[in-house]
């Protein structure tokens, strides 16, 4: 049974045909764009069309499917297995026997697992198959590495609000459903819908489709801003919780917080929440820091952030954010030191040159007479037996002379340095250590 052109998503009907169709992208598709040069000579390279819904993955899909001289396959990734897979390879490995190129494109090729990826891998190796992925996730992180280094990594963009009203007002005109209906729409309207749809044209056009639909019904012929709304399910979020944009601005939470920048920290802070970012995420980010960035130079930052998490487990959303917002100011606000991270990092490089080191007979607790006579034990000397301090280390021999903790010159870590020196004199150097 055909499905009729106008039953089709507006998106799917407005697909480019061609290179000047297209919008957006001219890093990449324009003129001068690396893969619209390589497409006019009838060639494509393995690459990952990686960018966010809506940017136009499909579309330049689509584009060289139209372009290149080979046969072109189309999977999902979401949808199809390890059998379509095959039946994809046999094809490509019966073809290159008569000298046929084979192209195959999968869609949210992130969602192919560790094997499905591995069977790609010796085909795109041996040129069986020129592999086109798109995806909306990180593909270091979602591509395993030998198959990811074997294509190129396209980034998109999102497309401009220009961009996409200049979509939709393509779509009025060139759609045959749309250009019957007869509503105006003016151009509030279409840059209302080309602000809430943040760079994704799928989004706006579905929007406007939709919106037009039901002014239809209503038997208005002029289609505004209340209508998109309801028709939209319109909300005032700050960013839609994908996993780039997750780690995105968990990554500039962070940095802002480090970088005793308060604003920010609530800025990134209230859009993660308002996106529906799990609070206990972000207070586990808070604790994490207050060790790795703040440390000692203000004992006081962990816990605070300690407090504040357990804050949100008792309170929740929404008063909850206000415990975020105090231990994420007063993060800001701390003097920052990293030396018990570079302490962590230095302890790992010492212990993995001396693995073999053994702990000092005196260190050894003598729990049977054989080990007392073994001499386990011997000569430890009871710090509370001489004032609360022995000036005696207590690393191997072999390690005596390496010093791990580097306290730093801030906050309340002064004080620990200026301690630490006067209880080891010559013994050890507390001055700050070079990474």
């Amino acid at each position: 049974m055909s499905i009729s052109r106008d039953s089709k998503p507006l998106a799917e009907r407005l697909r480019p045909k061609n290179f000047d169709e297209l919008v957006g992208q001219e890093h990449v598709m324009g003129e001068d764009g690396v893969l619209r040069k390589v497409l006019q000579r009838g060639r494509v390279f393995s690459c990952i069309l990686y960018g966010p819904p809506g940017s136009g993955k499909s579309s330049i899909a689509e584009l060289i499917r139209r372009s290149v001289d080979a046969e072109f396959f189309a999977l999902s990734g979401a949808s199809h297995g390890v059998t379509e897979l095959k039946q994809v390879i046999s094809k490509a490995e019966e073809l290159k026997k008569y000298g046929r190129q084979t192209v195959l494109f999968i869609d949210e090729i992130h969602r192919l697992n560790k094997s499905q990826q591995d069977h790609l891998l010796s085909r795109v190796e041996d040129g069986s198959i020129v592999l086109v992925g798109a995806t909306t996730e990180n593909p270091s992180f979602e591509i395993i590495p030998p198959l990811l280094s074997r294509c190129r990594v396209i980034f998109l963009k999102p497309l401009s609000k220009e961009n996409l009203i200049q979509i939709l007002k393509r779509a009025l005109v060139v759609d045959e459903k749309l250009s019957k209906m007869n509503i105006s729409v003016g151009e509030e309207v279409l840059r209302f819908i080309a602000d809430i749809s943040r760079g994704d044209a799928r989004f706006a056009l579905n929007t406007l489709e939709i919106a037009l639909e039901m002014a239809e019904t209503k038997n208005v012929n002029s289609l505004d801003l209340d209508l998109v709304k309801s028709s939209s399910g319109y909300k005032s979020e700050t960013y839609r919780k994908t996993a780039d944009e997750h780690y995105d601005f968990a990554s500039a939470f962070i940095k802002s917080l480090r970088g005793s920048d308060p604003d920010a920290a609530l800025y990134y802070m209230v859009r993660m929440i308002e996106a529906g970012e799990d609070p206990k995420f972000i207070a586990r980010r808070m604790i994490v820091l207050a060790s790795e960035d703040i440390g000692l130079a203000d004992p006081m930052a962990l816990l605070l952030a300690v407090s504040a998490f357990s804050a949100v487990e008792y309170v929740g959303l929404p008063e909850c954010v206000l415990n975020l917002a105090e231990a994420a100011v007063y993060l800001s606000a701390a003097p920052k030191s990293n030396s018990i991270y570079k302490a962590v990092q230095r302890a790992k490089g010492v212990v993995e040159r001396s693995r073999g080191v053994q702990v000092p007979l005196f260190l050894r607790n003598p729990a049977t007479d054989f080990m007392k006579d073994a001499g386990y034990g011997q000569g430890y000397e009871y710090p509370h037996d001489f004032g609360g301090f022995v000036k005696k280390t207590y690393m191997p021999e072999e390690l005596r002379n390496v010093t791990i903790y580097a306290p730093g010159d801030t906050g309340k870590e002064s004080l620990i340095k200026k301690r630490l020196s006067q209880l080891w004199g010559n013994l050890k150097s507390y001055e700050t250590k070079k990474q």
